[in-house]
């Protein structure tokens, strides 16, 4: 397609990395956000793009980060929330929030609403790296979003990436009609660093030689955002959809529940002292132990 704005978090390595390579070499307009200075800014300089850095267990960061990229590009054609990962033991952030809800629902959710005036007049496309862990290991409730009771790396992990996928269907339906389109998927099971760090089996399968047999590679993860970002809403894909291997696909039950995806909407913006309908921002309280 070429010459679209196409903002990336999670792009300092791993599928959000090779997905700015894949598109620079498309030529479109790539914008690499990144938690690591050093490793965003390596592949800021291979790719001549700029770039921006937030860490999303912080949200005055996000909130910053926001506002520069508001500022600095009036046109926003793809917001592709990848930024997230499994944590280890539970762990309240700053913030007040448990850190796999903040890092990979509630930080991309405050990214877009507050984006919300450059992405509808851009009527761009949001699209949000889910998993299969939504599927295997997700089950919300919304009475208890931050696994205050029943905590364990994966739940958590599959709990965030269920979010994302309701986030998408609830985003399309309030904000189709303005020009959003929005779509979640599954890129794949990648060989990274995913999980080296916790508690969780998954680390078995991507720190040993078994990562060979049951991964694929970051460059092949990155095609399935590649996709969606070259894609055109309506024909290549449907927008409100969940795909794998670049089809609409099943995740969860929950998945589909439409008053379980305008609640956590609901939810979240109230956590985050957000308008439901957009980024004004009455208070911010965003300090709490509760779910």
């Amino acid at each position: 397609m070429g010459e679209q704005t196409v903002v990336i978090t999670g792009a300092s390595d791993g599928i959000g990395a090779a997905a700015a390579r894949q598109l620079t070499a498309k030529h479109e307009r790539v914008v690499l956000i990144g938690r690591s200075a050093p490793k965003t800014a390596a592949v800021a300089a291979e790719l001549g793009t700029p770039y921006h850095l937030a860490d999303f267990a912080d949200l005055a960061q996000v909130r910053e980060l926001a506002a520069t990229l508001a500022a600095t590009y009036p046109r926003i054609d793809v917001l592709a929330n990848n930024a997230g990962g499994i944590m280890n033991t539970r762990e309240v952030t700053k913030d007040g929030f448990e850190k796999t809800f903040q890092v990979n629902h509630l930080a991309p959710f405050l990214l877009t609403l507050l984006l919300l005036p450059t992405l509808t007049a851009s009527s761009a496309k949001v699209l949000q790296t889910a998993s299969v862990a939504a599927k295997k290991f997700g089950r919300i409730d919304i009475g208890d979003l931050q696994n205050e009771t029943n905590y364990s790396p994966n739940k958590a992990y599959g709990d965030a990436k269920l979010a994302n996928i309701l986030f998408t269907r609830e985003l399309h339906r309030r904000y189709h009609d303005q020009g959003i389109s929005a779509a979640a998927f599954h890129p794949g099971n990648v060989a990274t660093n995913f999980a080296s760090d916790t508690t969780s089996w998954l680390r078995f399968v991507y720190r040993t030689p078994l990562r060979r047999l049951a991964l694929i590679t970051p460059d092949k993860g990155g095609q399935a955002l590649t996709w969606l970002v070259e894609g055109t809403p309506g024909t290549t894909w449907q927008s409100g959809e969940y795909y794998e291997r670049n089809k609409p696909a099943t995740s969860a039950p929950e998945a589909d529940d439409a008053a379980l995806a305008r609640q956590l909407w609901d939810r979240s913006a109230a956590l985050l002292a957000l308008s439901p309908s957009g980024p004004d921002e009455p208070s911010r309280t965003d300090r709490h132990s509760g779910p």
